[in-house]
């Protein structure tokens, strides 16, 4: 039975280098794991105000998403040696209401992508302090940071780089084996 796979991109740039390479790994994923990139660039800006009641449509239908995923994906460039703040705004909008994480016990695994040599590796930790937190069993190893990203792409935004597709092969290969090792656990009511 394939896993669902919750796919988040952590960059809105339309000829992003993070995108590239998430769509790079829907490409080669493995046919046990069934990626759906989510949308996050549409969510309001979290504002606990907001969440009593009737809280915005965006976020109940992002919380449902993740909640009937078996994993999460994250695909984040670095901004500032952290994550970009929609990427962090999706992150609080499915860890609230108090008690209500939809993040709770899914596997993760995180992509960091730069043009830079040292590949997002600021965003990636300090990503991963976060899932700790969010208690996502987050994959240690193979980590995956993507350096030179400006010189991975062809015109038409496919991977050109054999040995990088390969590390991507291997890496989504050991995620797959990861989701099996840690199936997603169900929310206890609060």
């Amino acid at each position: 039975m394939p896993r669902t796979v919750a796919l988040l991109v952590g960059s809105l740039r339309k000829e992003s280098f993070t995108r590239k390479v998430a769509n790079a790994i829907v490409e080669i994923a493995a046919p046990g794991l069934d990626l759906h990139p989510l949308e996050i660039g549409h969510l309001p800006l979290y504002n606990q105000d907001l969440d009593t009641g009737s809280p915005p449509p965006e976020w109940q239908w992002f919380r449902e998403q993740v909640r009937a995923a078996d994993a999460v994906l994250f695909a984040t460039p670095e901004y500032n040696r952290s994550v970009p703040g929609v990427l962090k705004n999706a992150i609080d909008v499915a860890s609230r209401p108090y008690g209500k994480n939809a993040w709770a016990g899914k596997p993760a695994a995180i992509v960091s992508v730069s043009p830079g040599a040292i590949g997002g590796f600021g965003a990636n930790h300090h990503l991963r302090q976060s899932l700790v937190f969010l208690d996502m069993p987050c994959m240690q190893q193979p980590e995956m940071y993507i350096g030179g990203a400006d010189n991975l792409f062809d015109k038409e935004s496919k991977l050109t780089n054999d040995r990088v597709r390969e590390l991507l092969k291997k890496f989504v290969t050991a995620f797959g084996q990861w989701i099996e090792l840690h199936p997603a656990r169900a929310l206890k009511a609060a």
